[in-house]
């Protein structure tokens, strides 16, 4: 009988670890003959887990949906995963899914061997949740999402863009993409008749509509793509600066949510970053303690030179004259000796 028992337990995680099995490839896994596989799925069937069969050369056996959700098997590595996924879940990006997340991480930590629930705490204990202020995306709205992606629904909704402004938007989506504490989605969008990235807390109540015909991927590497488009061009202000440092360098000091790095040579690299305002640009450039040269957009180069005229007059020796601008003057008139006051603190 514990034979048995662990021979189904066996069955039941080969089913769980790959969609689609032979009756002959479970039968050699499992070192037993096919009669005695179909009495084993029987057994599995009885105990409230949904087995298919399909028949035929192209036949065999799959572990479908019930109408609950029967036990899991998971091996140790799988079991810390989803312990430290729940975890991040209960203070994460995802509205609505905290309390379940709770709920079930206590579950499977009633369950966990010691070893394991070592290995879970003391992850749990060196980490401190700082929060990332971005707003939360409802859970059963990136459900929706996916489902219209995997059905291939056009999704309505509306959407607020950067700059405020509310549109009404009926796209084909693709794919959605988790970057930097935020959720996007890759969408054709119909009535502008081109790829489009959304930021999906922006979006308001997406619904599915009619099925569509999936367009071939605007590129082969859509996460490339879409890191591009998420770095750059979904905002407001756009800029390419050559960096004089190696491109392994200058990866070390711009994040892959900041910016694009391409090679230019051994020597210098291409980086391509996007902001709401030229200051945003700026500061991102003035960060990233390399030589660089700004081809565009014209407005940042003149941006940063008046940022680097009145930081050079902020760093100057107070009465030192800088780029024409005195300094130190008019705090205690012309031709005053005394020190000059210092700043009230705080203001």
């Amino acid at each position: 009988m514990l034979r048995t028992s662990a021979r189904l337990l066996r069955l039941l995680s080969l089913l769980q670890a790959r969609r689609d099995w032979t009756g002959a490839d479970l039968a050699g896994r499992l070192e037993i003959d096919v009669r005695t596989l179909r009495r084993d799925i029987e057994r599995l069937r009885d105990l409230g887990y949904p087995v298919h069969a399909a028949r035929g050369v192209a036949g065999g056996y799959r572990l479908g949906a019930g109408a609950a959700l029967p036990p899991l098997l998971l091996d140790d590595e799988e079991a810390v995963a989803v312990a430290v996924g729940l975890r991040t879940a209960a203070d994460g990006t995802v509205a609505g899914i905290e309390e379940s997340s709770v709920r079930a991480l206590v579950k499977l930590e009633q369950v966990l061997p010691s070893r394991l629930r070592h290995r879970v705490n003391a992850l749990q204990e060196a980490t401190i949740g700082l929060g990332g202020g971005n707003p939360l995306v409802d859970h059963t709205t990136l459900t929706a999402i996916a489902s219209a992606c995997r059905d291939h629904r056009q999704l309505g909704f509306g959407y607020r863009g950067h700059d405020g402004r509310a549109t009404a938007r009926i796209v084909e989506p693709l794919k959605l993409a988790h970057m930097a504490r935020r959720w996007y989605l890759l969408a054709w969008d119909t009535g502008r008749r081109d790829w489009r990235t959304f930021r999906v807390d922006r979006m308001d109540a997406p619904s599915p509509r009619a099925r569509f015909t999936p367009r071939e991927p605007p590129a082969a590497d859509l996460a490339d793509y879409l890191s591009r488009r998420i770095t750059t061009q979904i905002y407001g202000w756009r800029a390419r600066i050559t960096v004089h440092a190696p491109v392994e360098q200058a990866r070390t000091r711009v994040l892959p949510t900041a910016g694009t790095l391409s090679p230019i040579d051994g020597r210098t690299c291409l980086l391509e970053i996007g902001a709401d305002s030229l200051d945003g640009l700026a500061y991102l450039v003035g960060l990233l303690g390399f030589e660089f040269e700004i081809h565009e957009p014209d407005e940042l180069r003149a941006h940063v030179a008046s940022l680097a005229a009145r930081l050079l007059r902020g760093a100057a020796p107070p009465g030192e004259v800088t780029g024409g601008s005195p300094r130190g003057r008019g705090r205690g008139g012309p031709g005053s000796t005394g020190p000059s006051p210092s700043p009230t603190p705080g203001r």
